[in-house]
C-alpha cells in the first residue's frame, strides 16, 4: 500500500511535469520605442523552483506602468515581458508549497503577466481565491487588485484621508482614480474629481466624487480655490506628472501633500526646493513599497478582498481586449479614450 501510494505521488508529478508546454504565446519588448517594438510571439514556458507556483493566466490587467518600461522611462533587461498582475488557475507547484493546490483559483502580482503561463513565488504577492470562482471573478480581480491595493494603500500613508477634507483626485475616471474616489468619499472628505471631459467628469460622480474639473475646458487651480473658498486642497493623488506639477503645487493649502504616483505626461522637470510655497509635502508614492513585508502584504490583500467582494468598492471594467491585441488596448489607454481598466484576455 505504502509503495502505491508513493507511486502515485511520482506518477502524478511526472504527468504534471510532462502536461507543461515548452513555448506559451507573450506580449514582449526587445527594445525601447513605439508601439511597433511590442511582439506577440511566441516564448518559452517558465521553469519554477520548489517555493514556486506556475500559473495559467486567465485575464491579465493592464496598467500605464507597462508604458513607462516600453518607452525606456524605467529600465528593464531585453526581452523583457510585460504585465503586473493577473487572475488564473494554479497549472503546477514546487514541492515545498504547502498553502496552494494544483487547480487553485489565483490572484497575483508579478512580472511578466502578459502570458499565458507565469511562475509566481508561493510566499509572493498571490491571493487564493474560490476553487469555483467564475470567469467573471478572475476577471474582477485581474482588473481590481493591483489598483485597488494602490488606493487603499495611498489613502492610509501616503496621506492619511480625514473627514472633511478636501482631496484633488487626477484621473478620476480611470482605474485608480476611481477606486480613490470611492475610499475618499467613504471616509467623508470631499472628492475634487479632474478629468478631459464632461462624462469622465459624471462618471468620477457616480463614484463618489462630488466636484468635478474639466482639465481640458477649465482652469484646475481658480476652480480648486473657487470650491475650497480660497484655502487650496489637503491633498492632491497626482499620476499625470510633468504637465500638472505647477498646477498641483499650486492648488494646495498650508501643509498639503502632493502624491505623485505617475508619469503619463512625462517625467517631471528638475526643480529648486526653494521654489516651492513652504509648508508642503511632496512626496514620490509606489504601491509595492507600503506592501514590502508579509505582514503589509496581509493585511492590506485582505482589506481589498473584503472590499471588492463585499462591494464596498466597485470595479470598473473598461473594455476587455485579446491578449494578441494589447497594442491596441495600450493606444487607447495613452489617447486618454478610456475610462475604468482595462483587462486581456488570455489565449487558453
Amino acid at each position: 500500500m505504502f509503495r502505491k501510494a508513493i507511486s502515485s505521488v511520482v506518477n502524478k508529478r511526472l504527468m504534471t511535469a510532462a502536461s507543461i508546454p515548452k513555448t506559451q504565446k507573450v506580449i514582449l519588448i526587445n527594445e525601447t520605442g513605439g508601439y511597433d517594438v511590442l511582439k506577440y510571439q511566441d516564448y518559452s514556458v517558465p521553469s519554477i523552483n520548489a517555493n514556486e507556483l506556475l500559473v495559467k493566466n486567465k485575464y491579465s490587467g493592464i496598467n500605464f506602468i507597462e508604458v513607462y518600461f516600453r518607452k525606456g522611462l524605467y529600465p528593464s533587461e531585453k526581452p523583457y515581458i510585460l504585465g503586473r498582475e493577473a487572475s488564473g488557475t494554479v497549472f503546477a507547484k514546487g514541492d515545498n508549497v504547502k498553502d496552494f493546490e494544483i487547480g487553485d483559483k489565483v490572484a497575483y502580482l508579478s512580472g511578466s503577466a502578459f502570458a499565458q503561463y507565469t511562475s509566481v513565488s508561493a510566499e509572493g504577492k498571490v491571493v487564493k481565491l474560490p476553487r469555483d470562482s467564475s470567469d467573471e471573478t478572475l476577471k474582477l480581480y485581474a482588473a481590481g487588485l493591483l489598483q485597488s491595493l494602490t488606493a487603499l494603500t495611498f489613502v492610509n500613508e501616503a496621506h492619511n484621508v480625514k473627514k472633511g477634507e478636501y482631496i484633488l483626485v487626477y484621473a478620476a475616471a480611470g482605474g485608480v482614480g476611481l477606486i480613490l474616489d470611492q475610499l475618499v468619499s467613504a471616509r467623508g472628505a470631499h472628492v475634487i474629481a479632474v478629468a478631459s471631459t464632461d462624462a469622465k467628469i459624471e462618471l468620477a460622480k457616480k463614484y463618489g466624487a462630488e466636484y468635478g474639473i474639466v482639465s481640458t475646458k477649465e482652469d484646475i487651480v481658480t476652480k480648486v480655490r473657487d470650491i475650497t473658498k480660497g484655502q487650496g486642497v489637503d491633498a492632491a493623488f497626482d499620476s499625470v506628472g510633468k504637465d500638472t506639477f505647477k498646477t498641483t503645487v499650486d492648488a494646495l493649502r498650508s501643509k498639503g501633500t502632493f502624491v505623485s504616483y505617475g508619469n503619463s505626461s512625462g517625467l517631471v522637470d528638475s526643480f529648486a526646493l526653494t521654489s516651492l510655497p513652504r509648508n508642503i509635502k511632496i512626496l514620490r508614492a509606489g504601491v509595492f513599497g507600503y506592501l514590502a513585508t508579509q505582514e503589509e502584504w496581509q493585511h492590506y490583500s485582505k482589506e481589498v478582498v473584503h472590499l471588492i467582494d463585499s462591494k464596498k468598492v466597485k470595479i470598473n471594467i473598461g473594455k476587455v481586449f485579446p491578449l494578441s491585441e494589447y497594442a491596441e488596448a495600450t493606444k487607447e489607454l495613452e489617447s486618454r479614450k478610456t475610462t475604468g481598466k482595462l483587462v486581456l484576455e488570455v489565449p487558453q
